[in-house]
């Protein structure tokens, strides 16, 4: 198994997502919006390494999990690692949702070009997709920041080719 660069991980969050969540805090980030929650992850050469097997022993531990949340920083930087530890969160039953600051749009094309951003995506069961914008900022939206940021269901999307929504 692999290692991923992370700036931390929450044993138990409701705030990331829908039921009780393990997140995945991912380290670097390339979007940088003003007003992010997490600025101490845009540094890729902060944090700390971290095995995958470690990750997932530590989601193992708590079977009142729902799922898995991946987010950051920007956890496409990271696709290949985080797709292997997604995939073998699905193989536990659990879902996965990925926070980005990339578009759905954005993602498909690098997808086209790059296996572990294609992988990811298809080890995703819901998308975040976006970059926060504080003009848009809503604290009415369930689990975003800004009210840009879309909730997507990938598979489906896959399926029509076109963003589905979750309206939460």
């Amino acid at each position: 198994m692999g290692v991923v660069r992370i700036a931390g991980t929450a044993g138990e969050s409701v705030v990331d997502g829908p039921g009780l969540r393990f997140v995945v805090f991912a380290q670097g980030c390339p979007h940088r919006c003003p007003g992010c929650h997490n600025p101490e992850t845009w540094d890729p050469a902060g944090g700390r390494e971290i095995s995958i097997r470690d990750l997932l022993n530590g989601i193992c531990k708590n079977p009142l999990l729902q799922g898995v949340t991946l987010t950051g920083g920007e956890p496409f930087l990271q696709a290949g690692p985080l797709a292997e530890l997604a995939r073998r969160v699905k193989d536990t039953g659990k879902d996965v949702i990925t926070y980005t600051g990339y578009t759905w749009e954005r993602l498909l094309e690098m997808a086209e070009k790059d296996e572990g951003v294609k992988s990811l995506l298809l080890a995703t069961d819901i998308l975040i997709d976006g970059p926060y914008i504080r003009e848009r900022r809503d604290l009415n939206l369930a689990f975003r920041g800004s009210a840009n940021q879309r909730v997507i269901d990938v598979r489906a999307s896959l399926e029509v080719k076109s963003p589905v929504l979750i309206d939460w």
